[in-house]
Protein backbone atom coordinates (compact mmCIF):
# COMPACT_ATOMS: atom_id res chain seq x y z
CA UNK A 1 0.00 0.00 0.00
CA UNK A 2 1.29 3.72 -0.75
CA UNK A 3 1.88 5.28 1.94
CA UNK A 4 0.54 8.98 2.69
CA UNK A 5 2.53 11.94 3.57
CA UNK A 6 1.07 14.54 6.03
CA UNK A 7 1.02 17.65 4.51
CA UNK A 8 1.14 20.66 6.26
CA UNK A 9 -2.16 22.98 5.41
CA UNK A 10 -2.19 25.27 2.88
CA UNK A 11 -3.33 28.87 3.14
CA UNK A 12 -5.21 30.56 0.39
CA UNK A 13 -3.85 33.75 -1.08
CA UNK A 14 -3.09 36.79 1.31
CA UNK A 15 -4.90 39.81 0.21
CA UNK A 16 -2.63 43.22 0.66
CA UNK A 17 -4.28 46.04 2.06
CA UNK A 18 -2.33 49.01 2.00
CA UNK A 19 -2.81 51.95 4.72
CA UNK A 20 -4.88 54.48 2.15
CA UNK A 21 -7.07 52.13 1.47
CA UNK A 22 -8.22 51.28 5.44
CA UNK A 23 -8.19 54.92 5.94
CA UNK A 24 -10.13 55.44 2.80
CA UNK A 25 -13.30 52.71 3.58
CA UNK A 26 -13.05 54.34 7.20
CA UNK A 27 -13.79 57.48 6.07
CA UNK A 28 -16.67 56.43 3.56
CA UNK A 29 -18.16 54.05 6.40
CA UNK A 30 -17.66 57.72 8.25
CA UNK A 31 -19.25 59.55 6.14
CA UNK A 32 -22.25 57.06 5.18
CA UNK A 33 -23.47 56.33 8.86
CA UNK A 34 -23.67 60.34 9.19
CA UNK A 35 -25.79 60.68 6.06
CA UNK A 36 -27.83 57.67 7.51
CA UNK A 37 -27.95 59.36 11.15
CA UNK A 38 -29.14 62.72 8.76
CA UNK A 39 -32.25 60.57 6.85
CA UNK A 40 -33.44 58.82 10.06
CA UNK A 41 -33.42 61.72 12.07
CA UNK A 42 -35.62 63.42 9.57
CA UNK A 43 -37.68 60.32 8.84
CA UNK A 44 -38.45 60.30 12.82
CA UNK A 45 -39.31 63.76 13.18
CA UNK A 46 -41.57 63.35 10.28
CA UNK A 47 -43.01 60.58 11.38
CA UNK A 48 -43.20 62.44 15.34
CA UNK A 49 -44.98 65.30 13.85
CA UNK A 50 -47.86 63.03 12.35
CA UNK A 51 -48.43 61.48 15.26
CA UNK A 52 -48.47 64.71 17.42
CA UNK A 53 -50.79 65.34 14.65
CA UNK A 54 -53.51 62.91 14.58
CA UNK A 55 -53.32 63.04 18.66
CA UNK A 56 -54.10 66.53 18.99
CA UNK A 57 -56.96 65.85 16.40
CA UNK A 58 -58.25 62.71 17.87
CA UNK A 59 -58.27 65.15 21.22
CA UNK A 60 -60.54 67.38 19.50
CA UNK A 61 -62.86 65.02 18.10
CA UNK A 62 -63.20 63.99 22.02
CA UNK A 63 -63.76 67.67 23.12
CA UNK A 64 -66.22 68.36 20.52
CA UNK A 65 -68.14 64.63 21.01
CA UNK A 66 -68.16 65.56 24.69
CA UNK A 67 -69.60 68.73 24.65
CA UNK A 68 -72.24 67.51 21.76
CA UNK A 69 -74.34 66.04 24.21
CA UNK A 70 -73.91 68.86 26.24
CA UNK A 71 -75.00 71.25 23.50
CA UNK A 72 -77.80 68.86 22.93
CA UNK A 73 -79.05 69.24 26.24
CA UNK A 74 -79.07 72.93 26.58
CA UNK A 75 -80.66 72.95 23.41
CA UNK A 76 -83.31 70.56 24.38
CA UNK A 77 -83.67 72.85 27.68
CA UNK A 78 -83.93 76.03 26.06
CA UNK A 79 -87.07 74.50 23.63
CA UNK A 80 -88.72 72.89 26.79
CA UNK A 81 -88.22 77.12 28.26
CA UNK A 82 -89.90 78.45 24.39
CA UNK A 83 -92.61 76.16 24.36
CA UNK A 84 -93.70 76.75 27.79
CA UNK A 85 -93.69 80.33 26.97
CA UNK A 86 -91.18 81.38 29.60
CA UNK A 87 -89.29 84.75 29.12
CA UNK A 88 -86.63 83.24 31.98
CA UNK A 89 -83.20 82.66 30.45
CA UNK A 90 -81.63 79.06 30.31
CA UNK A 91 -77.95 78.45 32.21
CA UNK A 92 -76.43 75.87 30.49
CA UNK A 93 -72.50 74.39 30.69
CA UNK A 94 -70.13 74.59 28.24
CA UNK A 95 -66.60 73.48 28.53
CA UNK A 96 -67.15 73.83 31.94
CA UNK A 97 -68.44 77.10 32.21
CA UNK A 98 -71.99 78.56 32.59
CA UNK A 99 -73.69 80.04 29.85
CA UNK A 100 -76.73 81.82 29.75
CA UNK A 101 -79.35 81.71 26.79
CA UNK A 102 -81.59 84.61 27.05
CA UNK A 103 -85.40 84.13 25.99
CA UNK A 104 -86.13 85.80 22.72
CA UNK A 105 -89.84 86.50 24.77
CA UNK A 106 -88.35 88.12 27.47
Amino acid sequence: MPRRELLAPTVGAVVAVELSTIRDVALAVAVGAVVLAIVFAVAIKWIVGKLVTVAVLVALAAVVWWQRESLLDCADDVRATLAAGATNSTTCTFLGRDVTVDSPLG
